[in-house]
């Protein structure tokens, strides 16, 4: 079958293409990098911030589902929340419908609610109602957490054990999480997608393991044998590290919707959400292999991941 894939060189979009593309399935990849980072010479690429309708409808044309995968979790210029998670929804929904394409699955957050606040979980959740509300077969993915190779949570971690040995928990009280392998994840996708099975379906997906931040930190310095300092620091500290971090990053430490995230838990989901089938529940542990499956090349940060660089 044929699969549109927006933010397809992004962390999710491209572990979800290698899998299809593995399968023999044709693939488009919709991303404002498409021609700089191509995923695999199998598929389609196509550039695109999501802003034009008419590119988004020849890129559908012919496909069968539509993977919604874009998303940011900074503001940077005009790429903000509400143009990107709203807006963009709105017009990959729109067409998904023009190409004639029947099912779309979509990319959202665990805790993504309205009135919390938080720009991004509010946007995240519009872009839930929009897909909703589209008469398409729908399914919705509140995903926690989610790691593996080339994702923000080790590779952050491990460059800054390897930065600095001090890491500042999120908050005087700690806040577990479930990390989600990026494999589990994409079997739930691929499952809606390719074997149409969570028809209208809103899913929460998160790991198999329940544990604190610190304690990850601690099996991930483990495993590469650097030692670390855990102390607990205010939620305000973190909001000024995160703003200095996107003012002067190209990736951020850590973004100030990843504080809010963090200060909240990533465990339960917000909102009502239908049963996830047992044989598609996660069941990958936050093992050393797994960890180890996912680590960036050992290093610290450099001038190379600042803005003024390059």
């Amino acid at each position: 079958m044929k699969v549109a894939i927006t933010g397809g060189t992004g962390f999710v979009g491209r572990h979800l293409a290698e899998r299809l593309v593995a399968e023999g399935h044709s693939v488009v990849l919709i991303s404002r990098h498409a021609a700089e980072a191509p995923v695999s010479e199998r598929a389609i690429h196509v550039a695109s911030d999501l802003s034009n309708v008419s590119v988004l409808i020849a890129a559908f044309q012919g496909c069968e589902a539509v993977a919604h995968c874009a998303g940011i979790n900074r503001e940077l210029g005009a790429q903000t929340f509400q143009r990107v998670h709203r807006d963009g929804t709105s017009n990959v929904v729109t067409a998904t419908q023009r190409a004639g394409v029947q099912r779309i699955a979509l990319m959202s957050f665990l805790r993504a609610r309205p009135d919390c606040g938080s720009p991004y979980h509010e946007s995240k959740f519009t872009a839930e109602e929009i897909v909703r509300n589209s008469g398409l077969e729908y399914t919705i993915v509140k995903a926690g957490m989610v790691y593996g190779r080339g994702d923000h949570m080790l590779d952050h971690l491990s460059h800054s054990l390897f930065t600095f040995p001090l890491l500042a928990t999120v908050g005087l009280r700690a806040k577990a999480i479930r990390p989600l392998p990026i494999e589990d994840l994409v079997q739930v996708l691929h499952a809606a997608l390719v074997e149409r099975r969570l028809p209208c379906k809103t899913i929460a997906v998160t790991g198999a393991d329940q544990l604190y931040l610190r304690d990850a930190v601690v099996q991930i310095a483990e495993l590469l044998g650097r030692k670390v300092w855990i102390v607990p620091a205010p939620i305000m500290f973190h909001r000024v590290l995160a703003q200095v971090c996107e003012w002067t990053m190209k990736v951020p430490l850590v973004a100030k919707a990843q504080v809010r995230i963090l200060s909240e838990g990533v465990v339960e989901a917000a909102g009502a959400t239908d049963p996830l089938p047992a044989d598609l529940l996660p069941t990958r542990h936050f093992t050393a292999e797994q960890i180890r499956n996912g680590l960036p090349q050992p290093g610290p940060f450099g001038v190379q991941d600042l803005r003024c660089w390059g």
